[in-house]
């Protein structure tokens, strides 16, 4: 079966993973993880498979833009003349930064020792765990803090872009991390999620052209219909989940995802042990 998916041709292989990226990258579930483990099974691996993986979060991204496009126009048309635009720019440069320094410190070591399946699928279990306690505790706090990203102080961007850099472990979600934290932090969960997913512009944005432009001696002209169909299925995928999420967590809490983290890390943590699948990097 795993010889059948490993002869799929390219076009394929990066239309399966265009729709894995959108499908995962803002649920909090790792969308990294979901690349790692699907590029395992396709036999879609290498640095211009891990390039690829991060490359297409920028379809995600987009999708993110377009979604949000009269907030974010009418926060760039108000930097000069009204201060929540104002104040909501620099909350997203704030929670930004964090994962921006410590990536740029530690990625290359971050891609070398845990892009890798097992511990890929450990993270999974950890962060399902993590998830669960969260909405434990969620359900005993009582009302939040902040229940609209416009609220919110340059402290708590600053603690939702600590919580973000969490992410750079493969498997934790960095949509999870910035969600979870939020809530962890005082922020209802719809402005936790609506925070995430602008966190997600300059974060996708800076990791896909950093990493392109670091790795590109690897590319050439006949890698752009392979690129151009991750980005654009991301694209469309990501955009449906960010309409269906939105209307989610208005009325359900994340227990469902967490019990999907923990039971699918498990499968792969015993095909791997017994060796049912040849997880490979």
């Amino acid at each position: 079966m795993f010889e059948l998916l490993y002869g799929l041709p390219l076009l394929v292989k990066a239309a399966i993973l265009g729709v894995v990226e959108g499908l995962t990258e803002f649920l909090p579930i790792s969308s990294t993880g979901h690349l790692i483990l699907a590029g395992s099974l396709l036999g879609f691996s290498g640095e211009k498979a891990k390039m690829f993986d991060v490359a297409i979060q920028t379809g995600a991204m987009l999708s993110v833009i377009w979604y949000y496009r009269r907030k974010i126009l009418h926060v760039i048309g108000g930097l000069t003349r009204e201060a929540s635009a104002r104040r909501f720019a620099l909350n997203v440069v704030v929670g930004f930064l964090p994962a921006a320094l410590l990536g740029l410190l530690f990625g290359k070591y971050i891609k070398a020792f845990l892009f890798h399946p097992v511990p890929v699928a450990l993270a999974f279990i950890v962060g399902g765990f993590v998830i669960l306690w969260v909405e434990r505790r969620q359900k005993a706090a009582g009302a939040a803090r902040v229940n609209d990203v416009d609220d919110m102080t340059t402290l708590d961007a600053l603690k939702l872009g600590l919580a973000q850099s969490f992410a750079l472990i493969p498997g934790t979600s960095r949509s999870g991390a910035t969600i979870i934290g939020g809530m962890l932090f005082g922020l209802s969960r719809k402005a936790a999620t609506e925070f995430s997913f602008f966190l997600a512009i300059p974060t996708l944005i800076g990791a896909g052209a950093y990493d392109t432009w670091k790795h590109r001696a690897l590319l050439s002209m006949d890698d752009v219909p392979m690129f151009a169909v991750g980005l654009v299925l991301a694209f469309v995928s990501a955009l449906a989940v960010v309409h269906w999420l939105l209307r989610y967590v208005a009325t359900h809490d994340f227990v469902p995802f967490a019990w999907y983290r923990i039971v699918f890390g498990g499968v792969v943590l015993l095909t791997a042990w017994t060796g049912t699948v040849a997880w490979v990097a």
